[in-house]
């Protein structure tokens, strides 16, 4: 079982989290167990306040480091410490898998203009982006990285092999287009190819797909990819076949 403790000043903003599709299902399986803290309870203020204005001026307030301390020194199990945090690393696929491996995993939701610096350096083991943009709070990015590691949990999906063959699995690659009946819709043709029943073909040519989203949508990704000779040899075709395109 691996659990998560989140630590937030909106509790209820998580838990809903858990009340749904496969979030629910592998609380159910006994897979996760969410553990959800509200930070304004290790407040020593008798109002329960937990921000105040940044020294040397600025804009918004900050939450203050003894609530946090307080909260995370006790827990009695914590694990690995994390700020969701614009300043983290990008949370990626390969942190997810590693993150996966843990017994536990504690998250703190930022929330104002961030929090005290002290906490970052002397309790955060890992702090962590979900990407380019500010949001309110860290209640959503911590959902993402909860639903994130709990996929990768054996049990959690109906079907393991559902995680085969997505975006950023093992190789790194984007996914390759999906269609589903009707075969024509409107004037709008499902590829022949997924209709003719060989399955080589198909194979190759969603290989071929996932090549070619990747080297158009994110061609970023494809310096790291980990690509088996197969797709290297498609790789090198849909190489070929842009070249011929421009002329």
């Amino acid at each position: 079982m691996l659990i998560f403790n989140i630590l937030t000043l909106f509790p209820g903003t998580v838990r809903c989290f858990f009340h749904e599709s496969i979030l629910k299902r592998a609380v159910d399986r006994g897979l996760i167990l969410p553990r959800v803290f509200n930070i304004r309870d290790f407040s020593k203020d008798r109002h329960q306040k937990v921000d105040d204005y940044p020294f040397g001026g600025g804009r918004g307030m900050l939450m203050t480091p003894d609530p946090l301390f307080q909260a995370v020194e006790g827990l009695d199990t914590r694990g690995k410490v994390i700020y969701l945090s614009p300043m983290g690393k990008l949370l990626n696929q390969a942190i997810v898998r590693s993150l996966a491996r843990e017994d536990c995993l504690t998250l703190i939701c930022g929330h104002y203009e961030g929090i005290d610096h002290r906490v970052v350096e002397h309790l955060i083991d890992e702090e962590y982006s979900i990407g380019d943009y500010i949001m309110t709070c860290g209640e959503i990015a911590a959902a993402a990285l909860v639903d994130a590691v709990t996929r990768e949990l054996e049990g959690a999906l109906g079907n393991s092999a559902s995680r085969l063959e997505e975006s950023f699995d093992e190789t790194g690659l984007l996914e390759y287009e999906q269609y589903t009946r009707p075969s024509r819709y409107r004037e709008y043709d499902v590829p022949e190819v997924l209709l003719s029943g060989n399955h080589e073909e198909v194979k190759k040519w969603r290989m071929k797909r996932r090549l070619v989203n990747t080297l158009e949508r994110r061609p970023d990704l494809l310096h790291s990819a980990v690509l088996a000779d197969e797709y290297k040899e498609l790789l090198n075709e849909v190489l070929e076949e842009k070249k011929n395109e421009r002329g």
